[in-house]
Parts: structure tokens; sequence; C-alpha cells
């Protein structure tokens, strides 16, 4: 996809620099896959933390099951 956008040249040639990216597009898809992978990081921290993940097993329990 082709787009226009306002960005400033100081925000752009940072996250260049930051990224290893050798050039714009490079720079915002490195940029943008961040921000995504970040903010799903972000949700699934809140559904675990709205209903945390219950475990049946102790660890002794467990171990027992492994070495069967």
């Amino acid at each position: 996809m082709k787009i226009t956008a306002l960005i400033e040249d100081e925000l752009i040639q940072e996250v260049i620099n930051t990224s290893g990216a050798k050039n714009v597009t490079e720079a915002l898809r490195i940029a943008l896959k961040d921000y995504l992978a970040r903010r799903k990081l972000l949700d699934l921290a809140k559904e675990v933390a709205a209903e945390p993940i219950e475990f049946y097993y102790g660890a002794d329990q467990l171990r027992d099951q492994n070495q069967r």
C-alpha cells in the first residue's frame, strides 16, 4: 500500500538509526510491527490479570508425571 504521511524528519531519522533499517519504508515496517507486538502482549497481560491461569498440578505432581 502506498501512503503519504506527515512525520517529523527527526522522528523518522531516530527510528532508522535505532532499528538499523536501510530506508524509511523498512524503518516504518519495523516500528509498526514492534508496536503491534507490544500491544498484543499488553492485551494478553490484561486478559491474564483479569482471568488468571489456574494450574491443577503442583511441581511434585508434574515431575512425577514427566518421569513416567
